[in-house]
């Protein structure tokens, strides 16, 4: 499973090492590539950091956890990629700028092209799942919507929740883990394991 985190972050933050704690315990590897954010910050300097951090493996049994703008590196993640993915997560997840002049002018190269909705449903696994806040103060309910509808998956509103970040109390977040540890589940009963 590889763990992507958002602007102005790292992967040491929000609910990241506790996930990561939390599946390695369950036996599944975890990567958590460190992007260059806020210096440094582009769509080609967040791949060579992946390419860097991420051994090449077989992407059927990868899912990509994104969260926030990490939420979006996932989308480019599974639209270069050759193969699918096994499932793609995605938490306070946006496409577009979001009027905010701390986010947008670093974020522009992430959506400077359109993305390619049809090669990234092809490829994005069998699992898809999407969580929100319903008082993100960065991404408006409405966004993340829009993201769930082009993925296809269903919106996990949660009360309260604001940026699903250490900001708002997420330093876990059962529900992220819940989802991939069933995914596992039913891609062992799949392989008769």
């Amino acid at each position: 499973m590889i763990v992507l985190h958002g602007a102005h972050g790292g992967p040491d933050t929000n609910w990241f090492p506790w996930i990561h704690a939390e599946l390695e315990g369950a036996g599944i590897e975890v990567v958590r590539p460190r992007f260059p954010t806020p210096q440094g910050q582009s769509l080609e300097a967040w791949f060579e950091a992946y390419d860097l951090a991420v051994t090449p493996s077989a992407l059927a049994s990868t899912i990509l956890v994104g969260h926030s703008l990490g939420a979006t590196m996932a989308l480019r993640l599974v639209e270069r990629a050759t193969k699918p993915f096994s499932g793609l997560f995605l938490a306070a997840g946006f496409i577009g700028a979001l009027g905010l002049p701390d986010y947008d002018a670093i974020n522009a190269s992430f959506f400077a092209e359109p993305f390619d909705w049809k090669s990234i449903n092809e490829r994005k696994g069998s699992a898809c799942r999407c969580w929100a806040g319903d008082d993100d103060p960065y991404v408006p309910l409405p966004r993340s919507q829009q993201l769930a509808n082009h993925l296809g998956a269903s919106l996990e509103v949660v009360p309260g929740g604001g940026h699903l970040n250490g900001e708002t109390g997420f330093t876990a977040f059962p529900q992220v883990r819940d989802a991939i540890l069933a995914i596992r589940l039913s891609m062992a009963g799949q392989d008769g394991s």
